[in-house]
C-alpha cells in the first residue's frame, strides 16, 4: 500500500531562534539526505518540505511514506538540532506543538464512519482514506500513529476477507447416508422432556436423559482420543482478566461477544443498603442503582477456553523433554453473547466444551494435530456413524497477518468439521461441530514461553462442543436408541428416567 504522511508542527525553543536560521537551514538540508533516509529504500525516506523560524518557534512541514514516518523523522531530528542550537546559541528545545497530522491510506472501498482514538476526522475520496489526527508529542513518542495505521490496515483487510466461504476448501467428505429422523433435535428433546430452556438468554437445563448423552460424548472423547494420545487433565480459570486477552490477541475485537465481569466497589453492607431496601419494598431488582455501585469491568467470562491456560506457562522456560505438552480442560461452561436468533442447542450463550491444547516444536504440533484428525475420523465414522465433512479455513487472526486465501497446505490454520442436518433440507446449511487449529507461535510468543533448547514453540487447540456434537448426532439419528449406531448405544447404556410433571 502507498501510504502518505504529512506533519505540520513547531519546535518550541527557549529563546528567539531567528539568529540561528542559517544553522537550522543547513541542518535540515543535511537531515533530508542522511538521518531522514536511514533504513528506507532509495527515494522513500522522510523529507522536510517547508520550514521557517517565527520567534521562539521553528515551524516544520514533514512528508513521508511508510518507511520513515513523519513522527519518527521529527524525533530523529530533535536531539541533534538541539545540540547545535545549544552549543552555538545557548538555545534549548522545550517541546513540540502539532498543528496538523494527516495520513492517507489507499483503499478500494470506503469504510463506514467510526470513532477511532486520536482521529478527529476521516474522509474517503479517490480511493483514499484521509485521516486527520489529533495527537501531541506524547502520543507520537508512544507510537500512536503507527497503531492507528495498523488498525486501518486491519479494517481494510477485514473488508477483503469477507465470509468464511471465501476461505473454505473441502478436504474430505463421507458418503451420503440415509437418515430416518428429519426433525429439529432440540425441539424433539424438549418435547421428550430431555431439556428445558434456562432462565438466561441462550441457556439450557439438561435433564437426566440429555445429561447422560453429554457424559457419553465425554466418555468417548476420553477413552478414544485423550487417554490414548496421552493428554493430561487440568482446570483452567473461567473468569478471564484483560491482561490475558491482551496477550492472547482477543482484546483486539472480543468486545461484542463477551459477558463482562464487574466487581462490587465494596462489600460493606451499608454501601448496599439502598439496593437491598429497594428490593424489599418493590420486589424489583434496581439495576440502575447497582450500576452505580459496581466497579469497572475486570474482564469477562470464559469466551475461548484456552487463553487462561497460558498464564500457567507465562514467562517460563520449559525443559525440552516436556514437549509435546498435551493437556485438556472440561471444568466449566464457556459464555459467548451470540448475535441473531438463539435457535437451539447448536447456538447458545452458555455451552459445555472440552478444550484440548498442545504445545511443542513446529513438527510436534503438526504431528499432534494429525493424530487428532485420525482419532476424530475414527469416532465420527466408527462410533457416531455421522454424515460429515472437513474443510480447511483461514481463521481471522491469520487474515490479520496477511495470510488470507492461502491454500490448505498452509501449516498454520484451522480445519472445521461439519455435519449435515436433515431437518434443514437437502440444500440446508451444514453445522460446524468440531475444529482443529494449529495456531503457529501466536500464543507462546504472546505469553513469552520458551523451550530450553531455544527452538521456536508452536501450539494448537481443539474444542469439543458437547451441544454441537449432540445437535449433529441427534439431528441425524433421533432420540430412539433403536436408530443409534451399536457402538454409541453400547457406551450410552439405558436412557435414565426423566423427571415427570403434572
Amino acid at each position: 500500500m502507498d501510504f502518505k504522511f504529512k506533519l505540520e508542527c513547531s519546535l518550541k525553543t527557549s529563546a528567539d531562534a531567528t539568529k540561528a536560521e542559517d544553522v537550522i537551514g543547513e541542518y535540515i538540508d543535511e537531515a533530508n539526505n542522511t538521518i531522514l533516509t536511514k533504513g528506507a529504500p532509495e527515494g522513500q525516506g522522510a523529507k522536510v518540505t517547508a520550514w521557517n523560524v517565527e520567534g521562539d518557534r521553528i515551524k516544520l512541514t514533514i512528508e513521508s511514506g511508510r518507511h520513515v514516518r513523519v513522527h519518527d523523522a521529527l524525533l530523529r531530528m530533535r536531539k541533534p538540532l538541539a545540540g547545535k542550537l545549544g552549543k552555538g546559541f545557548k538555545i534549548g528545545i522545550r517541546g513540540i506543538e502539532v498543528d496538523s497530522y494527516t495520513i492517507e491510506v489507499p483503499s478500494e472501498k470506503e469504510l463506514p464512519q467510526m470513532k477511532i482514538p486520536y482521529v478527529s476526522e476521516m474522509k474517503y475520496e479517490d480511493c483514499t482514506i484521509r485521516l486527520e489526527l489529533d495527537v501531541d508529542e506524547a502520543a507520537m513518542s508512544n507510537r500512536v500513529p503507527d497503531r492507528i495505521l495498523s488498525l486501518m490496515e486491519d479494517k481494510i483487510e477485514q473488508q477483503s476477507y469477507g465470509g468464511k466461504t471465501e476461505h473454505w476448501h473441502i478436504l474430505w467428505q463421507s458418503e451420503p447416508k440415509e437418515h430416518k429422523f428429519t426433525e429439529d433435535p432440540t425441539k424433539a428433546m424438549m418435547e421428550a422432556g430431555w431439556l428445558k430452556r434456562g432462565a438466561s438468554r441462550g441457556q439450557w437445563i439438561h435433564g437426566p436423559q440429555s445429561t447422560r448423552m453429554f457424559r457419553t460424548f465425554e466418555k468417548i472423547v476420553l477413552e478414544e482420543l485423550l487417554e490414548p494420545l496421552g493428554y493430561r487433565e487440568m482446570i483452567f480459570p473461567k473468569l478471564v482478566p484483560w491482561e490475558v486477552w491482551q496477550k492472547s490477541g482477543h482484546a483486539k475485537g472480543v468486545y461484542p461477544e463477551i459477558y463482562y465481569v464487574c466487581p462490587p466497589k465494596t462489600r460493606d453492607p451499608e454501601f448496599w443498603e439502598e439496593v437491598i431496601d429497594h428490593y424489599k419494598v418493590t420486589h424489583e431488582v434496581p439495576t440502575s442503582l447497582i450500576k452505580e455501585k459496581i466497579g469497572d469491568p475486570i474482564g469477562g467470562m470464559c469466551y475461548a477456553q484456552c487463553p487462561p491456560f497460558w498464564t500457567y506457562l507465562q514467562g517460563e522456560t520449559i525443559p525440552t523433554d516436556e514437549f509435546p505438552l498435551k493437556v485438556f480442560d472440561r471444568s466449566g461452561t464457556s459464555h459467548r453473547y451470540e448475535s441473531g436468533g438463539i435457535h437451539g442447542m447448536e447456538r447458545v450463550d452458555e455451552f459445555h466444551r472440552i478444550e484440548i491444547l498442545w504445545v511443542g516444536t513446529k513438527q510436534q504440533v503438526l504431528d499432534a494435530a494429525s493424530r487428532l484428525h485420525d482419532r476424530y475420523m475414527h469416532i465420527f465414522n466408527e462410533i457416531l456413524d455421522l454424515e460429515w465433512r472437513k474443510a480447511w479455513v483461514t481463521p481471522w487472526f491469520m487474515a490479520q497477518e496477511g495470510l488470507t486465501g492461502v491454500s490448505e497446505q498452509t501449516e498454520a490454520g484451522t480445519t472445521d468439521y461439519e455435519a449435515v442436518l436433515p431437518y434443514r433440507g437437502e440444500d440446508g446449511e451444514w453445522l460446524e461441530f468440531q475444529n482443529v487449529s494449529v495456531n503457529g507461535n501466536k500464543y507462546p510468543s504472546g505469553f513469552n514461553v520458551k523451550c530450553q533448547s531455544g527452538e521456536e514453540l508452536w501450539s494448537g487447540c481443539s474444542g469439543v462442543g458437547l451441544e454441537r456434537w449432540a445437535s449433529a448426532f441427534f439431528a441425524q439419528k433421533g432420540l430412539d436408541p433403536e436408530n443409534w449406531p451399536e457402538e454409541f448405544r453400547k457406551r450410552a447404556g439405558e436412557i435414565p428416567q426423566g423427571i415427570s410433571f403434572l
